[in-house]
């Protein structure tokens, strides 16, 4: 969790859209993490892995976007399995969950 990018995006839209940006980021991310659970190891993931880079880097989840750029590569020589990025995803959101009332960050 990269809390400094956070910070960052406190200052960028404020205490009140910094929640309601990272709501929609839960929500949004939750339901690409369900897709590639359900997908398991295949070709068809590129449009969720991608998206799923994007977002994480927008609100600091560093290692998840890493997980994801390294599964972009790799797809191009096949199936790729998305467990890391899920394993990774699952750490960083429980991560901000359990830290976000520390830093004042309602979810």
């Amino acid at each position: 969790m990269n809390w400094t990018r956070l910070a960052q995006l406190r200052a960028e839209v404020g205490d009140e859209a910094l929640s309601e940006v990272l709501g929609l980021f839960l929500a949004e991310t939750d339901a690409v993490a369900e897709r590639l659970r359900s997908a398991g190891a295949s070709d068809g993931l590129s449009d969720d892995v991608h998206f799923m880079k994007g977002a994480a880097l927008n609100v600091g989840f560093d290692e998840v976007a890493a997980q994801c750029d390294h599964a972009e590569a790799a797809a191009e020589a096949g199936p790729v399995d998305p467990e890391p990025i899920l394993h990774t995803y699952r750490a960083a959101r429980d991560m901000l969950v359990s830290e976000a009332p520390r830093f004042g960050i309602r979810l």
